[in-house]
């Protein structure tokens, strides 16, 4: 029975050509790597911190500047995508996160580690716009949302892989050998250029129209712009309570008692944090199979407000041991929304602007949301960790009630249009 009901369960990736597959691969392991780049920063905080001699406020500082510019590299690379493909926009992107993340480990000065932070954000925010469109614009409705929940859950598993990577190499070798790793992703590239086709979606839309990729495109249109809007905002917020919680997690793990933190090692921190990866992982790939039953909208709206219950009881707990039960539903239900949000993005937009807008929405909301690691350090300096995940709270529950505003209804087809 067990192996019927996991049939069952795959039936839907089953039922995939090759060439839907390989996009999903690309895709899945393009944002599981850019996952584990990113999140090594939050890993290493505590001995980067103590090097360079800076407080939660100038490190939350550091990390609002990745996102910043990550909502930049969105919307470039979002364009690019547009204009020159998707495949080679994804190449593009995973090599600059895969580059910059390696040159972070070699920065001497804080102005030099704010650099390559800034220039990896640029391909951050790239991989996702450009992964979420091929994705979308490759696999049926029936199936949209559980490829892109796929997708998404990849974040967990980079985030996971990152854990292991820090609790490997920085007890060793320091914190600088653990970005230095962040440079393998590259690898990935030689094999999308290979093996993973273009969209016949843009490929058709590109020949019927010169309009793709234009920011123009996006702008004239006050349907779009409207849209465009009410998806920005809310992502603001759901990006700002994620950063801000996430962020500042294995700091929190890790920070002694007397300081307000649970008091893990580094091996214990990220063995906490592995298993909160199991969470997120089930939360972006059960909203996939929750949103194609029971649509995406109302599944999206319910996990931020469960999430926003969540973390206040989370940031009160002192036991570790409860925190180590109550970390992965906190991962589930805060992360796992983030595949809805591909999902109606990919229905509210037209394929010749696809990329540029959902790049747009998702990384205009990033760049709204960059202060965020920055509030939540600046109210721990002077109240603890503690009381500053409070606001991270504050802030999903905002996103749960501004997600009512989104103009999605049914269900459909992406077209070349």
């Amino acid at each position: 029975m067990a192996q019927e009901g996991g049939g069952v369960m795959l039936a839907w990736y089953q039922e995939a050509d090759s060439k839907q597959r390989r996009v999903l691969w690309a895709g899945s392991l393009g944002w599981m790597l850019d996952s584990m780049d990113t999140m090594l920063y939050a890993l290493v905080l505590s001995h980067l911190m103590k090097d360079f001699g800076i407080t939660e406020r100038e490190a939350g500082l550091l990390g609002s500047l990745t996102l910043l510019s990550s909502a930049i590299g969105g919307v470039l690379f979002g364009v690019l995508a547009d204009r020159f493909g998707r495949t080679w926009a994804l190449m593009a992107s995973i090599l600059t996160y895969s580059v910059f993340t390696a040159a972070s480990g070699a920065a001497q000065t804080l102005l030099q580690l704010a650099v390559c932070r800034a220039l990896l954000g640029l391909g951050m925010g790239g991989e996702w716009a450009t992964g979420a469109a091929l994705i979308s614009e490759t696999w049926p409705t029936r199936h949209r949302g559980k490829a892109l929940g796929l997708m998404q859950s990849s974040w967990a598993v980079g985030y996971a892989l990152a854990a292991v990577v820090t609790a490997i190499v920085l007890p060793r070798f320091g914190w600088r050998a653990v970005f230095f790793v962040g440079v393998l992703p590259a690898l990935l590239t030689l094999w999308i250029r290979k093996a993973v086709p273009e969209s016949e979606l843009w490929t058709r839309s590109r020949a019927a129209t010169a309009t793709q990729g234009s920011m123009a495109g996006v702008l004239k249109e006050p349907a779009v712009l409207r849209r465009l809007a009410i998806a920005a905002t809310v992502n603001a917020a759901t990006m700002f309570a994620w950063w801000g919680l996430f962020t500042w997690i294995p700091r929190f793990l890790g920070l002694p008692i007397e300081k307000g933190g649970a008091g893990l090692d580094i091996v214990k921190t990220s063995t906490w944090i592995v298993l909160m990866q199991g969470g997120m992982w089930l939360g972006y790939v059960s909203f996939g199979f929750i949103s194609d039953r029971f649509r995406p909208k109302p599944t999206y709206i319910t996990y931020l407000l469960i999430a926003a219950v969540l973390v206040p009881i989370y940031a009160r707990v002192t036991d570790p041991s409860v925190l180590l039960v109550l970390g992965p539903f906190v991962a589930f239900f805060g992360t796992g929304y983030f595949t809805g949000f591909g999902v109606m993005t990919a229905e509210l937009f037209p394929t010749r602007i696809r990329a540029t807008a959902q790049g747009l929405t998702y990384n205009l909301g990033r760049a709204l949301s960059a202060v965020a690691p920055f509030a939540v350090g600046s109210i721990a300096v002077d109240h603890g960790l503690r009381a500053a995940f409070h606001l991270v709270a504050v802030a999903f529950l905002v996103a749960g009630l501004l997600a009512f505003l989104l103009p999605i209804h049914e269900r459909k087809d992406l077209v070349a249009d």
